[in-house]
Parts: structure tokens; sequence; C-alpha cells
């Protein structure tokens, strides 16, 4: 038994031929496209939307101060060091980095100090880049606290790869006794 091929008819309902250009159709693909297309929307004219004024020109860098999460939480009676986010929870937790490589925390496991002078050198490093690229970013509290810590951390490095470290010391003999 020999089976037979269906008949199938293509049709090319593209618009455009090969070269671009459109396509004549046939009276009958005409009809059917005429049937198969949508209805006309009509055109819905829409009103235009007023620009807002644009912003005067301001000099490219301006030493001004900027609202920051550390303002507000002042304002809101809570402390800047609470929030994991603020910009002072970050030099705080690289300063104290900073510090244990300096010996000036024990560690918390042994509880010695111990002084990692090229650790130490890193990590004030990168909160003095923190303190040129925030440079009129920061709100006074801020750049305060910054600059105490970097001076202190600083002049500790300082005094140490000039002499030996001691082998026991204490914040206190760090700070000054502060």
């Amino acid at each position: 038994m020999a089976e037979e091929q269906p008949k199938f008819k293509v049709v090319d309902r593209r618009p455009f031929n090969a070269d671009g250009t459109p396509r004549e159709l046939p009276p009958e693909e005409k009809e059917a496209a005429e049937r198969a297309a949508p209805p006309p929307v009509p055109e819905v004219k829409e009103a235009p939307v007023p620009r807002a004024p644009e912003p005067p020109e301001q000099p490219e860098r301006e030493a001004r101060p900027r609202p920051t999460a550390a303002r507000d939480q002042a304002r809101a009676g809570r402390d800047p060091l609470d929030d994991p986010a603020s910009f002072l929870s970050l030099i705080m937790s690289l300063a104290s980095n900073a510090a244990a490589s300096l010996g000036m925390m024990p560690h918390p496991v042994t509880g010695e100090t111990d002084v990692d002078l090229k650790t130490a050198k890193h990590w004030i490093d990168v909160l003095g880049m923190l303190e040129k690229k925030t440079s009129g970013n920061l709100d006074e509290q801020e750049a305060q606290v910054l600059e105490g810590l970097l001076s202190d951390l600083r002049m500790q490095y300082v005094s140490f790869s000039s002499s030996p470290p001691p082998t026991k010391f204490s914040a206190s003999d760090i700070t000054g006794g502060k």
C-alpha cells in the first residue's frame, strides 16, 4: 500500500521581496490580509509633558556638606556606629584592622599583641585613600574621626618602623594615656 503524500500549498506572505522592495500581492491574498488585519487604532494625541527647569551649572567639585546617613542618624538621636552600613562603621572597621596589626589590640583568641608592619601599612594606606577620595564629601564628624584615626595610626606606624616595638604595651601607652 502506497501512502499518499498530503499536498501543501506554500504562500509567501512577506510584504517585501528579497531585495527590499514592496511585493505586489495577488487579489486573493489582499482580501485575506485585510480580513486578518486588526482594525486600525485611532490616533490619540498626548499632551506635551512639561520639562523641569535645568539646574544652574555648578563648579565641578564643590566643598559643601552633603546629607549623609550619619547626620540623619544624629538627628534621629541614634549613634552612627550602630548602623553597620555607615561610613563611620567602615572606617572604624578598617582602623581596627590597622590597630590590630600594630599591636594596639590583643588577638581575640590568644590575647597576645603582635606587630605586623606590612599589614598595618596596607590598612593605613586604604584609610588614606578613602580620606583623599572622599575629601569635601564628608560631614564634619566623619572628617574629624577619619583624620584623627589616620594621624594616630600613622604616628604609631612611624614609631614602630624607626625602632623595634616594645615586647608588651597597653593601649594607654600608644594613645599617650588618653
